[in-house]
């Protein structure tokens, strides 16, 4: 049995902005209450650093990078801890739904004996962080996409 967090939304801006935003890890704290910092080449096998905010202080997780299609996915997972103690999958998803329409999935999960601790102690927290950060990338690409068309009609008009 595993413990999932899973998030479907509508966001107004293409493809490509929802990703630039998703996958530009230097600008999450603007815009992530949940992961204030992130680092990753994107390149399966090598590491992902996070710095998770659960509480008052981020902490910094290390994970690794499973899987990475460009403009379309990229997932990660912690180090399994031994015996089959706890594991992790993340993992986020850019899909089309016209020119500028984007059905965003963000997806996790958590299994492993030690997975009821985990959900009894953070639950809340990881239901919120997850939450947060879903909302706040559709604000960014959403506010982005504005900015790229406002932009491009100035261009048009001058």
């Amino acid at each position: 049995m595993a413990f999932v967090i899973e998030r479907h939304l509508e966001i107004e801006a293409p493809p490509a902005v929802v990703w630039q935003v998703l996958t530009d890890f230097s600008r999450y704290p603007e815009w992530n209450r949940f992961l204030v910092g992130c680092r990753s080449s994107l390149v399966p096998g090598e590491p992902i650093e996070l710095m998770v905010k659960l509480g008052a202080r981020a902490q910094p997780q290390r994970e690794w990078m499973l899987e990475h299609q460009p403009g379309r996915r990229f997932a990660y997972q912690m180090k399994p801890v031994p015996l089959g103690a706890l594991s992790s999958h993340r993992s986020h998803d850019v899909e089309a739904l016209g020119a500028a329409r984007t059905r965003y999935r963000s997806y996790f999960h958590l299994k492993g004996w030690l997975m009821p601790l985990v959900r009894a102690l953070l639950r809340s927290r990881l239901e919120a962080g997850f939450a947060q950060m879903s909302e706040g990338l559709k604000q960014q690409a959403e506010a982005l996409w504005r900015e790229q068309q406002h932009a491009s009609s100035a261009v048009a008009r001058a």
